[in-house]
């Protein structure tokens, strides 16, 4: 008996570069994944809200609604979403997932495309979202999360 085939993973792309959303569209499509696009931050979010999405890949820097201002937005309404941060100033602006709320941070260098589908695939193999060590309940030596320490 043949089982139905799943549907592939759908992907928000966000990015004002219009030649960075096709090379990273062309990238995602052979990893099996269907891509939407979004030519800003603005754009990004109306289609987030419209449909549902199992991982958003957006860019840092970008005009009106910065790549954080997404990750933001998306976290008030969708806290367990799945978020990767592209940009090309990483080391020079300290940014990380800590800071920056997406859950792997990319630099846009010569390693990206590699990098990509390896944090696609494993954001996508994730149950959910583990949340940062600052938002996690402090535990115990035994494990055992204890009121007040």
């Amino acid at each position: 008996m043949k089982t139905a085939p799943s549907s592939p993973p759908q992907i928000l792309l966000i990015d004002d570069n219009h030649d960075g959303l096709l090379v990273r569209r062309s990238l995602l499509q052979e990893a099996g994944c269907a891509v939407t696009l979004a030519r800003s931050g603005e754009e990004g979010l109306d289609l987030f809200e419209a449909a549902k999405f199992d991982l958003i890949v957006t860019d840092y820097r970008m005009p009106g609604i910065t790549g954080v201002d997404v990750i933001g937005r998306v976290r008030q309404t969708e806290p367990n979403a799945r978020i990767i941060l592209l940009s090309g100033f990483v080391e020079p602006l300290g940014l990380n997932e800590e800071n920056t709320g997406a859950d792997a941070v990319i630099a846009k260098t010569s390693n990206e495309p590699a990098k990509l589908v390896r944090a696609v695939k494993r954001l996508l193999s994730r149950a959910a979202r583990k949340p940062p060590a600052s938002e996690r309940p402090p535990r115990t030596s035994a494990g055992v999360t204890v009121a007040g320490s």
